[in-house]
């Protein structure tokens, strides 16, 4: 029995950073063997262990063989004579098929090393072309790993593996985890550049991919289409290292442009209700958490009154608020205000700029919060149907006051659209 460290372990070694998680493959070993030595067997495709002590995964050196459609259509061969070559030539990319004996000498039989100096991403075999989810691992592994490139033999099998359907039978979650993943990586911008230059995106988003060739508006930078201008703003939400939520509701805010007719371009009128529904139609198809669906829904439909934030009159400021639900839930009100200064921010020329926007419409909100309507209620329970009106006009003259006293209006920028 010989137990190798193996993939992303050493990968990250390598590369001087990090390592976050251990994966062992063990060769010349049998299900009874490491029960034998006390290991728990765990995994219902393929024989995985815990180890006794330290929990981490241990499995059989393994070798597979594709048998329909998909991610799942696999059958899994274990058996003591299995090779640890065998076993790294199932995997997806040569730097992710390097292994670590316990001597500290790598085994190294595709040629990772050398693309990890060269800084590529290139397939081991063909065989690659059998699990359409090692498209979305590169595209991802883009988003991570700076100057990195896709080896162009590579490029081309993804494509081949696009027009033939395989991206099409990928399952939603397993779609969503893996842009979610992306998306929280130091430049998500590269994994959509990776998934566009091989077509999968047009496949698995065609609501964003359409956005490339759309013009923005002349007032910021014609030169730049949405497309370009959205993918600033997701890599802009990365270096300011918001939440999740906040960076997908970054990366759908603008679906709407990609839906206004060409003849109205690049004015993009009602864009916003126009990216409501097609931020819907996303969420559902991608089965996406309800928490990053609702702020992506409410960014698309009022990022634009949050760059106009600084014309609004005290009413219609509580409106926003109200629609937005963030008197309940002032934390993904607050969250819809960084969406928004991501978009203001992704242009060139405007990543310094000041978004006060963003601070004045937390303040207003706070004033409106802090509105005692218990005490409204109980001056006006003898007459309960006018405490609603009661409340929200107390809420106006809150904000009012706030409107009154703040310096905000003296330093307005170019609203965000």
């Amino acid at each position: 029995m010989h137990i190798y460290t193996v993939g992303g372990a050493v990968r990250d070694a390598l590369l001087g950073l990090p390592v976050k998680d251990r994966d062992y493959v063990v060769v010349g070993a049998t299900p009874d063997a490491m029960l034998a030595r006390g290991f728990t067997p765990v995994g219902k495709d393929f024989p995985v262990f815990l180890h006794p002590v330290t929990h981490e995964e241990y499995a059989l050196a393994r070798t597979e063989r594709k048998t329909a459609p998909g991610y799942k259509g696999f059958v899994f061969h274990t058996d003591a004579d299995v090779t640890l070559e065998q076993d790294l030539a199932r995997r997806d990319l040569t730097i992710n098929a390097i292994a670590r004996g316990d001597d500290g000498v790598l085994v190294d039989p595709f040629g990772g090393r050398r693309d990890l100096d060269h800084k590529v991403f290139r397939h081991v075999s063909d065989a690659f072309a059998e699990d359409p989810v090692r498209i979305l691992r590169v595209a991802r592994f883009a988003a991570r790993f700076a100057g990195f490139a896709v080896a162009l033999e590579t490029n081309a099998l993804m494509q081949r593996m696009v027009a033939a359907g395989e991206v099409d039978a990928l399952v939603p979650e397993r779609v969503w985890q893996e842009l979610a993943r992306g998306l929280m990586e130091q430049q998500p911008s590269r994994m959509f550049a990776v998934l566009r230059d091989c077509g999968a995106l047009a496949r698995l988003l065609p609501e964003l991919d359409r956005l490339w060739g759309v013009p923005q508006p002349a007032k910021y930078h014609p030169e730049i289409d949405t497309g370009v201008h959205v993918m600033l703003v997701i890599d802009h939400a990365a270096r300011q290292q918001v939440t999740l939520p906040v960076r997908v509701a970054a990366l759908f805010h603008d679906l709407g442009k990609g839906a206004t007719p060409a003849a109205e371009w690049p004015s993009h009128h009602g864009h916003e209700g126009l990216g409501v529904k097609l931020v819907e139609q996303v969420a559902e198809r991608l089965k996406m958490p309800n928490e990053c669906r609702d702020l992506a829904v409410m960014t698309a439909r009022d990022h634009g009154n949050v760059g106009r934030a600084l014309e609004l009159r005290a009413a219609t400021i509580v409106a926003l608020v109200e629609r937005c639900d963030g008197l309940r839930k002032p934390q993904r009100f607050l969250e819809m205000l960084q969406a928004a200064s991501c978009d203001y921010h992704g242009r060139p020329g405007y990543e310094d700029r000041p978004f006060p926007q963003e601070s004045y419409l937390a303040a207003a909100l706070a004033a409106a919060r802090a509105v005692n309507a218990g005490e409204i209620a109980l001056r006006l329970q003898a007459d309960p149907v006018h405490i609603p009106v009661a409340v929200r006009n107390a809420r106006i003259a809150a904000v009012e006051q706030f409107l009154r006293a703040s310096t905000h209006k003296s330093g307005r920028t170019d609203p965000a659209s």
